[in-house]
């Protein structure tokens, strides 16, 4: 069974919820994903570089992390987390779709 952590912006919230119920359904796949609805304006610094340390863990739990890049578009913190999954020799999965 395949670990993959789902990546992507949050603007792609809503499409990262479902791309990962058919990414577990249809493939099978363990889909590790990140904290949704956090309100920037509720959350301090500490509070969000907790978070994205969490998710950096569950890119080191998976074997791939799967990338929501909706209409070629990936964000610095997305472009991060490929870096990161790369120099961790992860496989990267690009979903690539366009609206």
């Amino acid at each position: 069974m395949k670990v993959v952590t789902i990546c992507g912006s949050m603007q792609f919230a809503n499409e990262m919820q479902t791309i990962s119920r058919t990414l577990a359904k249809d493939n099978g796949w363990c889909v590790l994903q990140c904290v949704y609805g956090i309100d920037p304006s509720k959350t301090s610094k500490e509070q969000f570089d907790l978070l994205k340390k969490e998710h950096l863990k569950r890119i080191d739990l998976s074997d791939a992390i799967y990338v929501v890049n909706i209409n070629g578009y990936i964000g610095d913190s997305t472009k991060f987390e490929i870096e990161y999954a790369q120099k961790n020799k992860k496989e990267i999965i690009y979903h690539e779709r366009v609206n």
